[in-house]
């Protein structure tokens, strides 16, 4: 009998951005550890219709904490000392959409 070799998807968030949709996605390995994918698609369009295009980042766990605080230090840079007078409140929800599935498995 074959075993499976699909990876198991436990949790899935898509952000919706202008044109890219951002996807956020918890999976699980055979060996019952878990890493996220970070994907970034994009529709593009082209002489015989459309297509997306897609860019993947895998993150394991060893290094959740050190790239979140990465991430939450290089976005607070962005805004306090290249970009202090933009007010980043407008944006919230505007062309935004979260949406989240939670997966179950029994």
């Amino acid at each position: 009998m074959e075993e499976n070799k699909e990876k198991v998807e436990i949790y899935s968030k898509r952000v919706k951005a202008g044109k890219r949709t951002y996807f956020f996605d918890v999976k699980s390995t055979r060996g019952n550890d878990y890493y996220l994918t970070i994907t970034e698609s994009k529709k593009r369009f082209h002489e015989d219709g459309f297509g997306y295009e897609k860019h993947k980042i895998f993150l394991y766990k060893e290094d959740f904490e050190k790239f979140v605080e990465a991430l939450k230090e290089t976005v607070e840079h962005v805004k306090t000392e290249l970009m202090p007078d933009v007010d980043f409140t407008q944006f919230d929800r505007d062309n935004y959409e979260v949406e989240s599935d939670n997966f179950k498995w029994d």
